[in-house]
């Protein structure tokens, strides 16, 4: 059925500019498209035996012909431009006819919708959280109460992790092989239009089942490599400031009879006090002020079965030692004058490394192999990834425009490099906020972002679970989601009762993992009183119980790519499944 759908595209070409003004990792676009002209299909033409088909359409204002090649390749349709591309194109609209019935999802991470059908959607990384949006919400919520039961249009939201991917409730999925800004068009019922700002390349695979259908998709793109065992044996809690508030904190979850696997400091290597909240240093080693004697800490807790976790991103702290070294070496992105280019987080400026630098590049892959794993770190958030500015100068003197979506997974890539060449991948794992294509084959999970510490759709608890029934439905199997959540501004506040339910939805996921969230103190923590303690002891335990079960699905998507968490849809096909963002399975039985 997909074949013929695909020997039936019309194709349109034109020519346009972008223009990108970044905020805080939030991107304003504007296009300007200075034509753009709709072709004739002249011929179609069988060759190879009948495997392949040469379509080709004709300009008939400039007679320049386009040839797509229409191939049938190990079980997948390819559809390729051939030949080259006219100096004055570089826009594509290739338009395929679609079922007006059928639902979409994927093309990444969504978190206010999880049926794309009826809309538009850019596939460009960005920061999920936009001030302005944010604003405009916490208002209303003044306005109108604290569990707001509306959503913004679509358009009006970003996300970390995108991918020129979608699968269809039809059984089959495409994916488009480009790196460029492009747009995928869900808009009209009966056509499916991809905009695309380089030479088409898709790839389309069909499946009696989801099941197959994972496979054959997690066979395109790749797929995440196990957990390690630890990882399941209870809860992964979030501490700050220092050693001894390890050890208190631990020493209550314990009195409770909490089964707790491993501590996350993201402060490991120092705070920064800011109108924001309490944030981390970014100077990638550990600091001995806050955490004195941390390498014997970390050999003391790992002897009690608590593993110790940290956090690092692609930013260097200006005024720390480390950014010194890498601007004395050259190894910054730069702005066009030369300067390392300073990219404002929050409320202050950070270097950001350069990727495409192969020196730059090892040298950080040192750090972590040395400052990390070097001191006995068993994970870490590898954050960030999505703000490389599209006005910036790269080493390799690539456009950064071309460069910017694929950022996370080469950030993806570095981290899992080091972890190899420590020969540690069964012992160690980190985990991903912003992704592209390529960050399936290197990042070993996901984490949903920074979700608000509120009942909110579309930022908060009820938004976790379609971010990670999109994530399941790109190709991406292993997800889950802090615990408790992360953002917290001007009156939203961390309540009892939302960390008691996150605990509990958390519970079945694969790795349960809480966060003190950006103000620690005005957020209720798991030690808040006795029945909070309880119940991280009860939810600990249940997650644990889960230890074979999770184990077997995380098997299964490393060897398979199934996904862990999944859709109704995905076992029970009851019209309704195909609609629901609010419930998902663990597996097939839960």
């Amino acid at each position: 059925m997909m074949l013929e759908n695909v020997l039936r595209m019309q194709l349109s070409v034109g020519y346009g500019k972008n223009s990108f003004t970044m905020s805080r990792g939030s991107f304003k676009y504007k296009k300007k498209l200075y034509f753009q002209r709709d072709l004739k299909l002249t011929e179609k033409r069988e060759c190879e035996g009948g495997s392949a088909w040469l379509l080709t359409f004709t300009d008939e204002k400039t007679s320049d012909k386009h040839v797509i090649k229409v191939s049938l390749n190990g079980g997948l349709i390819k559809a390729d431009y051939e030949g080259k591309v006219p100096e004055d194109i570089n826009r594509f609209f290739v338009t395929l006819p679609a079922d007006p019935g059928e639902r979409i999802y994927g093309c990444g991470e969504t978190y206010s919708k999880f049926n794309l059908k009826g809309e538009n959607v850019r596939i460009w990384v960005a920061e999920h959280q936009n001030t302005r949006r944010i604003s405009s919400k916490i208002i209303k919520q003044k306005l109108f109460g604290k569990r707001p039961k509306k959503i913004s249009a679509f358009s009006k939201y970003e996300s970390y992790y995108v991918q020129p991917t979608f699968t269809s409730s039809d059984r089959y999925f495409l994916h488009a092989d480009t790196d460029s800004y492009s747009e995928f068009d869900f808009t009209r019922p009966d056509t499916i239009t991809l905009r695309l700002q380089e030479e088409p390349h898709l790839i389309i695979g069909e499946a009696d089942t989801f099941e197959e259908l994972s496979f054959k998709l997690s066979g395109l793109l790749g797929r995440q490599r196990g957990l390690p065992d630890w990882v399941y044996d209870g809860a992964i809690i979030a501490v700050q400031e220092g050693c001894d508030a390890v050890d208190e904190t631990l020493k209550k979850a314990w009195e409770t009879g909490a089964e707790i696997n491993g501590v996350w400091c993201q402060d490991w290597c120092g705070c920064r006090r800011t109108g924001f909240g309490y944030q981390v240093m970014w100077n990638w080693k550990w600091d001995n002020e806050l955490y004195k004697e941390l390498p014997e800490k970390i050999k003391e807790w790992k002897a009690k079965g608590v593993h110790f976790l940290g956090y690092i991103n692609p930013f260097m702290a200006i005024e720390k030692d480390i950014y010194q070294e890498a601007t004395r070496k050259g190894y910054c992105v730069k702005d066009k004058e030369g300067a390392d280019y300073l990219v404002t987080i929050t409320t202050f400026p950070a270097a950001m490394i350069d990727l495409t630098n192969p020196e730059a590049y090892e040298w950080y892959k040192e750090i972590i192999k040395n400052n990390l794993i070097g001191i006995g770190l068993s994970g870490w958030m590898a954050d960030f990834g999505e703000y490389l500015p599209t006005d910036c100068v790269l080493y390799s003197g690539e456009a950064a425009e071309k460069v910017h979506n694929t950022w996370p997974a080469i950030w993806a890539k570095l981290n899992r490099e080091a972890i190899e060449e420590c020969g540690a991948e069964n012992e160690i794992f980190f985990f991903t906020r912003a992704g592209y294509t390529e960050t399936i084959k290197y990042s070993p999970s996901m984490w949903t972002g920074d979700h608000h510490v509120d009942w909110s759709l579309d930022d908060g608890i009820p938004s976790v679970i379609p971010a990670t029934l999109s994530l399941a439905m790109s190709g991406f199997s292993i997800t889950h989601s802090d615990v408790g959540g992360y953002t917290t501004i001007m009156q939203m506040r961390r309540t009892k009762e939302l960390l008691l339910r996150w605990m509990e939805m958390n519970v079945f996921s694969p790795v349960y993992r809480f966060h003190e969230g950006n103000q620690p103190v005005n957020n209720v923590q798991i030690t808040e009183d006795e029945e909070t303690l309880a119940h991280l002891a009860l939810c600990s335990k249940l997650h644990r119980a889960l230890k074979d079960y999770l184990k077997e699905l995380v098997k299964d998507a490393s060897e398979k790519g199934v996904p862990v968490m999944r859709p109704l849809f995905y076992h029970y096909g009851e019209e309704a499944a195909y609609d629901e963002k609010s419930e998902y399975l663990l597996g097939r039985d839960i």
